[in-house]
């Protein structure tokens, strides 16, 4: 059976949430990364986790859904959980310990596996002209992390971890059962980070610190862009098609390399440029070669 068409209109709605995210996930990326300076990774991703949760609880239980539904624990679920834990300690580890520029530019390959997987899974249509752009996309990602030579640092894998972790998310988010509203899977994403950050805490071993009023005020402003950036990004990825919206995931390039130049006075390399011009192209062609099969 042929699926139906999802409508332009959604799918429009859908990139703009797209962007919106994007912005908002790079004002986190800061914030976290600021608060690491002073703070252990685990006790950061342990109260972001704690702050994040109680603002989707409260957004659940203001719209009357249940906390703890029985379709939480489909397997889709337990999947989705699974590599959200996944990104998010990882992400949080590569902007803690390297550069906010190249990690950012790192994770915009997360589109490429994104609609690969929405290939193989969801059996969306891509062609082999959409899947030589993602291999060129991932070549980028090689070109930045730079293997076997004297600038390649082996905290640069913790991105690429974060990068998958955060494409399976995407994709079991899209097959999430559609009673499953955006406050509940923003609930459980963020006590996935509790889960993460108690992990994380128990092989790092280092004591926890009574935040500075400067640490706190970034963990609030933390907490705050990803809460509003996590309930963007699920409204995206369930309102437009997954090969259509997450193109739109490379505007976080433009925000994250921005904030790691004029906020933390990083200076990104050639390669780093090189590997985003390849990841942008690759997903710009993708975007364009989607909206030409789909169009009328």
């Amino acid at each position: 059976m042929t699926p139906t068409p999802t409508p332009p209109r959604d799918n429009l709605i859908g990139s703009l949430f797209m962007i919106g995210a994007m912005a908002a996930f790079a004002v986190e990326d800061s914030f976290v990364k600021a608060a690491a300076l002073t703070l252990p990774v685990g006790q950061i991703l342990i109260l972001f986790g704690l702050g994040g949760a109680l603002c989707f609880a409260l957004s659940a239980r203001a719209s009357g859904a249940a906390l703890f539904p029985r379709a939480a624990l489909l397997r889709v679920m337990q999947i989705r959980s699974l590599f959200e834990i996944t990104g998010r300690l990882f992400y949080v580890l590569a902007i803690a310990l390297t550069p906010l520029s190249s990690a950012t530019v790192i994770l915009q390959a997360t589109p490429l596996l994104v609609v690969a997987g929405a290939a193989l899974v969801f059996g969306e249509q891509v062609g082999w002209r959409r899947w030589s752009a993602i291999v060129i996309g991932l070549i980028g990602v090689i070109v930045i992390v730079q293997p076997g030579s004297d600038a390649f640092s082996a905290l640069s894998i913790f991105a690429i971890i974060g990068m998958i972790g955060f494409a399976g998310r995407d994709l079991a988010s899209r097959a999430a059962p559609k009673s499953l509203g955006t406050a509940i899977l923003g609930f459980y994403g963020f006590l996935a980070l509790i889960v993460a950050g108690m992990a994380f805490s128990l092989w790092e071993a280092k004591p926890f610190l009574w935040p500075t009023p400067v640490a706190s005020l970034w963990l609030v402003g933390a907490i705050l862009a990803g809460v509003g950036a996590y309930a963007m990004l699920m409204r995206a990825m369930r309102v437009g098609d997954v090969s259509a919206v997450t193109p739109f995931r490379y505007t976080r390039l433009l925000f994250g390399i921005g904030l790691g130049v004029f906020v933390f006075g990083e200076t990104p390399t050639t390669a780093t440029f090189v590997g985003a011009g390849l990841i942008v192209v690759s997903g710009a062609f993708i975007m364009w070669r989607g909206k030409r099969i789909t169009a009328p």
